[in-house]
């Protein structure tokens, strides 16, 4: 349907760093970086150009490109109850390389069912919360506007993409750090890449057909 074949498909590299940084406030750091094999895959992909002004919160970005993110941990408040007695909460976000983003609280997994998903809102319990982006003084252009695409000579260069953002967070103790009221415990960066109407989807491992929100296939995050 992409014009391309399983071997081209399965060259498509996506790579994501986590890390703790002190800016100097404290943040969970995402990088997202991304190959394509080609200017054929490159000239269908649904990568929009970073634009501050369209930086804000907004809802069903899964049903574009979108960068996610998984983390899932315990609630502070969880911390005297026996384990039967404890939630199972959750956290998505959502990020389109536009600028645009979400973020999302489950209670457990796909709870609440609605549609959108209920925003996660900072510890303060008022406001939304954000992340930040950043390195985006020199936005990735969309490959399709390059003058240089129609070069025949340039059609099996790799294509490069690369976004990065913030998420706020807290320091409990030593190695211990919270998103809102949640203990980050568990991780799972995933990607969703539009190539016009088809959604592929990748994650270090997940459910088939892909699932993201099924826990049992994240990672345990460790710094």
């Amino acid at each position: 349907q992409l014009g391309v074949t399983v071997d081209e498909l399965q060259r498509i590299c996506i790579k994501v760093r986590a890390q703790i940084i002190r800016q100097p406030s404290l943040y969970l750091q995402l990088t997202y970086q991304l190959t394509l094999p080609n200017q054929l895959l490159a000239k269908q992909l649904n990568w929009s150009v970073w634009q501050q002004a369209q930086v804000r919160f907004d809802d069903y970005l899964w049903e574009e490109t979108c960068l996610e993110c998984f983390i899932a941990g315990r609630l502070i408040n969880d911390e005297n109850l026996t384990d039967a007695q404890k939630a199972t909460p959750y956290i998505e976000i959502n990020a389109n390389p536009d600028g645009r983003y979400a973020l999302y609280q489950f209670e457990s997994y796909r709870n609440p069912a609605t549609l959108p998903p209920t925003p996660l809102h900072a510890a303060d319990g008022q406001a939304r919360a954000s992340i930040n982006w950043i390195n985006n003084v020199k936005p990735t252009l969309r490959y399709v506007e390059n003058s240089s695409f129609n070069d025949p000579s340039l059609a099996n260069k790799p294509n490069h993409y690369e976004r990065s953002f913030n998420v706020p967070v807290i320091q409990r103790s030593n190695k211990q750090y919270t998103i809102a009221n949640t203990v980050i415990e568990q991780i799972h960066p995933c990607v969703i890449l539009w190539f016009g109407e088809i959604a592929l989807y990748f994650a270090p491992n997940h459910a088939s057909p892909p699932d993201f929100h099924n826990r049992s296939h994240w990672s345990k995050f460790e710094l």
